[in-house]
């Protein structure tokens, strides 16, 4: 094969290669399900030309079965479609329930990557008005693709669907804008949305270092040729402690001297990025997801370490368009790209109390497209099919937020208390603590190299402890406290510096009596602190993440942020908290507290920092929560 050039742009996909989140539809290896797919499938592989003429590597697996014909389902991925030559995937579809049922699967590697030709561009900007052959996007790869399937693929029925999790998502999302007239449903699966403003790059402004560095240090290596292999991860951290690591290594710009040494091109052209300019803004699809015309299913999962943002986003910006076909959304209790394998009952020390993925795969998901790709019977989905966490429930919505729910205001209270009523008179007006970026809190416990995602569900005990951070919390509830939808945080704030992250943490306090109920045996399970949600936000960014503004010292300032969405009911004995920090190392890279380019930023950038967060009188910092009428 003749070599092609490949040149590689910003965005990363998903997820870290360390926690193998690019890998996330990849089950664990059953024997009988690759023994079904050798006898029933043919395996054949295309380079399949777009309208500008670059090939694409595409994977065909076709049921052997001649008889009858079956709709396509259509994975594109810049993760590999292999395995390529003789050997055979050993799982078809986004589940095997799909191939036991009879379906064609299409696998396709995207432009640049592995054995498809062309150049990479991570998450490609849309380009809604196409003058040329030369004017190409994923949409218009996605349509020439399931055009030339449909003409030449034998037995098909004429029907197709897409799916795909993380960085496939977004290939999903992309694939459902100016559709081709064959693609009857499509399933963006916890879609990469916006690097900048809530997927895994950035969160609200704030930069995600670890996750980004591990998995930029394989997949932002140039491709200069056609490959079926992919280059290798850092490996060397000479620790299994991230923390040390990563505090060792000091500001930003190290890790480009030291590790990177300026030939990683998609670390070069983030770093070159710090703000939400176009180079940002025009990789998100949501924009551009007007006329949707196939049957859409958007899913996403509550504990999702890297793209929780990206489901609720998409399914958000179809629904504003109010589009003509079906528009659904499915949140579970679900790590990154979970849902696809396993069980599901438990997380950590937090039962479920039901077999969640086999719940979702065969009675949502097989079920959505087999009637829109075979029609079958219509499975009459809501509007939103959601997981209420803390009761352990499936509820099913119109609406999402559900109208079931109303806005109320969760207000900080003097002495640490928490409380749906706002503060009438204080005698103190603020807390304060001390935010030293040379001993920042940590985002876990735990001892470990890797991001994981044990931190979303993960006890917080260790980070109420800390002096830096600040916790309220209600008295015991008399009642159950159910909410289902977005959450705000609404603060008012001061600093010495001229600069900040704020994190905040929504936290279910179990009682002192709880039972010992944890898949961990022998884990005491009274008092413990669930993360419901926890988000952060750049201060600099509060009324603009175009142009960032300087906070003045002294001065209380408002930062309004959005922290996504959850549904979980707080039980009646149980406690509401919320944490209140500067850091979250190394999980978010530091904050200098000085008004600088961070990713530039020089050791005697970073300086010690008071923030004070008030509640007096017209200036009550206070989450605002969905919480369900009537519960």
């Amino acid at each position: 094969m003749k070599p092609i050039a490949g040149k590689t742009y910003i965005m990363s996909a998903a997820i870290s290669i360390v926690s193998l989140g690019a890998f996330a539809q990849k089950p664990m290896i059953n024997n009988d399900d690759a023994v079904f797919i050798r006898e029933h499938y043919h395996k054949t592989e295309k380079q399949i030309p777009m309208r500008d003429g670059v090939k694409l590597h595409t994977i065909i697996y076709s049921p052997k079965d001649g008889t009858k014909k079956y709709p396509i389902m259509y994975n594109r991925t810049p993760y590999s479609a292999g395995p390529y030559g003789d050997e055979y995937k050993v799982t078809l579809g986004p589940s095997m329930l799909f191939a036991r049922s009879g379906y064609i699967f299409v696998y396709q590697d995207v432009r640049g990557r592995y054995l498809s030709e062309g150049e990479f561009v991570a998450t490609r900007p849309y380009i809604p008005h196409k003058r040329k052959k030369s004017d190409i996007d994923e949409s218009s790869d996605s349509y020439d693709t399931i055009d030339w399937l449909i003409k030449n693929v034998a037995h098909n029925n004429g029907k197709v669907g897409t799916w795909g999790i993380s960085a496939p998502g977004f290939y999903t999302t992309m694939t459902a804008i100016d559709a081709h007239p064959a693609l009857k449903a499509a399933s963006p699966q916890a879609p990469v949305t916006d690097w900048f403003l809530g997927d895994d790059r950035h969160h609200n402004g704030a930069f995600f270092m670890m996750g980004t560095f591990s998995f930029l240090s394989y997949f932002g290596t140039p491709r200069p040729e056609p490959t079926t292999e992919h280059a290798a991860s850092f490996a060397e951290y000479g620790t299994p402690d991230a923390y040390s690591f990563y505090q060792n290594a000091g500001p930003l710009k190290n890790i480009n001297e030291k590790y990177f040494k300026g030939k990683n091109p998609i670390w070069n052209e983030m770093m070159d990025n710090e703000n939400y300019t176009e180079f940002w803004s025009s990789r998100t699809p949501v924009p551009h997801l007007k006329h949707i015309k196939p049957a859409i299913m958007t899913v996403g999962g509550w504990f999702d370490q890297e793209d929780l943002y990206g489901p609720l986003k998409t399914f958000a910006g179809i629904e504003k368009n109010k589009p003509a076909s079906p528009n659904h959304m499915v949140m579970g209790p679900w790590t990154h790209g979970s849902w696809s394998r396993g069980n599901n009952e438990a997380l950590g020390n937090i039962r479920f109390n039901s077999e969640t993925g086999p719940y979702y795969r065969e009675n949502i998901e097989l079920a959505f497209f087999n009637h829109y790709l075979k029609e079958t019977q219509d499975p009459e989905l809501p509007k939103a099919t959601i997981f209420e966490t803390g009761s352990n429930q499936w509820k099913k919505y119109s609406a999402w937020p559900p109208v079931e729910s109303e806005e109320k205001n969760l207000y900080f209270h003097e002495n640490g208390k928490l409380s749906f009523e706002a503060p009438a008179t204080v005698k103190s007006e603020y807390d304060e603590f001390l935010s030293d970026p040379n001993k920042p809190v940590p985002y876990t416990k735990e001892i470990r190299i890797d991001r994981g995602s044990d931190f979303m569900y993960e006890d917080q005990r260790f980070a109420a402890t800390r002096p830096d951070v600040l916790v309220y919390q209600t008295p015991i509830l008399e009642d159950d406290v159910i909410i289902s939808g977005n959450i705000i945080a609404d603060l008012f704030v001061s600093t010495t510096g001229t600069d900040a992250d704020f994190v905040v943490k929504l936290i279910d306090v179990y009682p002192g009596d709880a039972p010992d109920d944890s898949p961990i045996p022998g884990t005491k399970m009274g008092g413990f602190q669930l993360m419901v949600r926890g988000e952060v936000m750049r201060a600099k960014y509060r009324n603009s993440f175009v142009r960032p503004e300087a906070m003045v010292p002294g001065k209380i300032t408002e930062v309004k942020f959005d922290m996504q969405d959850a549904a979980h009911c707080f039980k009646k004995g149980h406690k509401i908290m919320v944490q209140v920090q500067s850091s979250w190392f190394p999980l978010v890279d530091r904050n200098p507290q000085q008004f600088v380019n961070i990713y530039k930023a020089d050791e005697s950038d970073f300086q010690k920092a008071t923030h004070r967060i008030y509640f007096k009188s017209g200036q009550h910092s206070h989450l605002i929560l969905r919480v369900v009428k009537g519960d």
